[in-house]
């Protein structure tokens, strides 16, 4: 998909016009695809957009039912990032998860998890991240806050990530915690944490080829 932005020059303006073209870009786009196209430059003012490389990217969970760790991974996922490394601040980060491409290692807890109580992948296919602050908070570290929504439901989320580079990859990871019921994810008789407990850990390595040195 080529998303044609013609920007304006003042700093605001500008983020919030990137942040839109990145958005409109991936979550236009079927994660399904979960391979990065190239992406023409948006204006010589902005950093370039990254590609994400999915052979070298995970996208893992945990939950815990009635006490013992389930772990789980999505197969389709997409992301955009642009960084620069001088002007970390003015970082601008989407993401897209195909639900339906959720894996437990158990058929019957995938088709599950593809029900209207937990998922609903069927009608609400995409969970979906933007950014909207990125702060740095040490050496090659960064608190990434911005809106994620899942089954029709948006929260604010703050995301801790470190980069690391490599052999010409940049490599995103960290880890956060998701509250299951704010996104109405188990609901109904499911929605007993007993049974389920709330918190969700989420983690992901995301590579990306483009970045220029930390």
């Amino acid at each position: 998909m080529n998303t044609s932005l013609t920007l304006p020059r003042s700093g605001l303006a500008l983020r919030t016009a990137l942040a839109m073209g990145l958005s409109a870009a991936l979550l236009g786009a079927p994660a399904a695809q979960a391979q990065s196209k190239p992406a023409p430059a948006a204006s010589s003012l902005a950093s370039s957009t990254a590609q994400l490389q999915p052979a070298q990217s995970e996208l893992s969970f945990t939950s815990r039912q009635m006490g013992v760790p389930v772990e789980g991974r999505f197969k389709r996922f997409d992301a955009k990032l642009s960084f620069d490394p001088k002007k970390p601040e003015a970082a601008l980060v989407a993401f897209s998860i195909d639900l339906a491409s959720v894996t437990l290692g158990a058929p019957e807890l995938e088709a599950e998890l593809a029900k209207a109580a937990w998922f609903d992948s069927k009608k609400l296919a995409q969970a979906s991240f933007i950014s909207s602050a990125v702060k740095a908070t040490g050496p090659a570290k960064f608190e990434i806050s911005g809106k994620l929504s899942i089954k029709g439901q948006t929260r604010d989320i703050v995301v801790p990530l470190s980069l690391s580079q490599a052999g010409g990859l940049t490599t995103a990871s960290g880890s956060f915690v998701l509250k299951r019921l704010e996104f109405k994810i188990g609901d109904g008789e499911w929605a007993d944490t007993s049974m389920v407990a709330n918190e969700v850990q989420v983690k992901f390595k995301l590579a990306f080829t483009g970045i220029a040195a930390l």
